[in-house]
């Protein structure tokens, strides 16, 4: 599943690529796409004619604010158009967006095509048919509406995600730090692939209950945490996931990774061996020697 790196891959290339983006068809080629409304007239209707506004992203939620036209405003006059909600992405496990000049035919996982009035395509794909998209009109909270989006805990980059916030939290869980790290009501945005990497620089086991971490353990933690996706995130992503950019491409990180996907090969630094086992049903991987 595509991670807080890849989602922020993602979020940069639509900002770049949809200056000035009006939509002037939808298309829903899989209803149970989308999330919010159940109506898909509804859907459609409430997001044609909006310009992308501006791209943001909450964990590994995409969300774009848009702005509705009136037929008697040209582009430069943004600041006249009236608000008209959000557009809200989860991407899931194979969720990805294209971008084309021209429209071509779909493939067999296209969900949602939009279309502008140059016929210039954003389309979504997703092979495993779990991503999914929201219209949050005008008024209402998108957080109340989806769920998920609601429970976030603090962005790794925020002021909030502080050493008292980790030490309050922290102290009271008896899970392993892993779980932790993959728990989004804590962190937001943090998955399988970087909750191992950031245990590794760290130096912490990944099957450590949460509570026993002391707080220069945590002060570390959080240091590592924030490097390695900042890391990732100027390396486009990892290849390890089924994430692609809007141009189609995977990111780079996955050459960088220390122990994700390197079990059975040499540690970095001590040269023993790197493990992997299951954790709470996910693939974990760690060095028994450096992580403590």
């Amino acid at each position: 599943m595509p991670e807080l790196p890849e989602v922020e891959t993602v979020r940069k290339g639509l900002e770049k690529k949809l200056k000035n983006f009006i939509v002037n068809e939808v298309q829903i080629l899989r209803p149970s796409t989308i999330g919010y409304p159940k109506d898909i007239d509804e859907f459609i209707e409430g997001v044609n004619g909006s310009l992308f506004d501006q791209w943001q992203r909450r964990g590994k939620y995409l969300i774009v604010n848009l702005k509705k036209l009136s037929s008697n405003l040209k582009i430069t006059d943004k600041s006249k158009f009236r608000n008209n909600g959000y557009l809200i992405i989860h991407l899931r496990m194979t969720g990805y967006f294209n971008w084309f000049k021209r429209p071509k035919t779909p493939c067999n996982h296209t969900r949602v095509r939009f279309l502008n009035e140059r016929n210039n395509e954003l389309r979504f794909v997703d092979v495993r048919s779990f991503g999914q998209l929201w219209w949050i009109k005008e008024g209402l909270k998108p957080e109340i509406i989806i769920k998920g989006l609601g429970n976030l805990g603090p962005e790794p980059f925020s002021k909030e995600f502080n050493i008292n916030y980790l030490i309050e939290e922290f102290s009271k869980r008896e899970k392993s730090v892993k779980a932790v790290l993959l728990d989004q009501t804590i962190i937001a945005g943090i998955g399988n692939i970087y909750a191992d990497e950031s245990l590794y620089e760290a130096g912490i086991s990944p099957f450590r209950k949460a509570k026993t971490l002391k707080k220069n353990e945590l002060s570390i933690l959080r240091t590592s945490i924030i490097r390695i996706l900042e890391k990732s995130i100027g390396s486009g992503g990892t290849t390890f996931s089924d994430f692609r950019d809007l141009e189609g491409l995977n990111g780079n990180y996955g050459m960088l990774a220390n122990v994700y996907r390197r079990s059975g090969k040499e540690c970095h630094k001590c040269k023993n061996l790197i493990l992997k086992k299951k954790l709470g049903g996910r693939s974990t991987h760690w060095c028994y020697k450096c992580q403590k």
